[in-house]
């Protein structure tokens, strides 16, 4: 190597260890958004599928879903699930949703809004898992015999694939 074209002096920059991207204000937001809308949505279905509850939930989650991910990443995905599963999946989630909010039938609308969310979100529950096994307190809860076998089996999680994930 030619000394020539070496870097001398403060051109040479130390190597920085890059910080981890922190979320956006609408993140945020959208992640709390989200959180108060499942809860709402769990109260309602407690309190015997409470119309006024499970509206405001599905509000708070729909509002929560557009904040985390913007709108036109929102309807990408949408497009996307349609294009790629079929219309099922999204006409019944927002199907649910709308039986909800404008005609006041809970339990039909939950039973439709929840067989679209796991339609949409289904190929998430793996990953959700494997985070979860990784956090202090739920990790010893989810990696006990019986609950983990029903815990894959819910997640639909291949038990050969999880034993090498962990």
């Amino acid at each position: 190597r030619s000394l020539r074209n070496a870097p001398v002096g403060p051109s040479v920059r130390p190597s920085v260890a890059r910080r981890p991207k922190m979320f956006s204000d609408n993140q945020k937001i959208g992640t709390s958004l989200l959180g108060l809308g499942l809860l709402f949505m769990c109260l309602g279905v407690v309190f015997f599928f409470d119309t006024f509850l499970l509206s405001i939930g599905n509000v708070m989650f729909l509002s929560g879903l557009l904040f985390t991910m913007g709108l036109s990443r929102s309807a990408r995905f949408f497009r996307k699930k349609v294009r790629d599963c079929g219309v099922r999946g999204v006409a019944c989630f927002f199907g649910g949703v709308v039986l909800v909010l404008i005609f006041r039938r809970p339990i039909v609308g939950m039973v439709a809004e929840s067989f679209g969310f796991l339609n949409l979100f289904g190929n998430f529950f793996p990953i959700a898992l494997q985070a979860m096994r990784q956090m202090p307190v739920l990790s010893t809860i989810l990696n006990t015999p019986g609950v983990s076998a029903v815990a894959d089996r819910l997640a639909g999680v291949d038990g050969r694939r999880a034993k090498s994930w962990a």
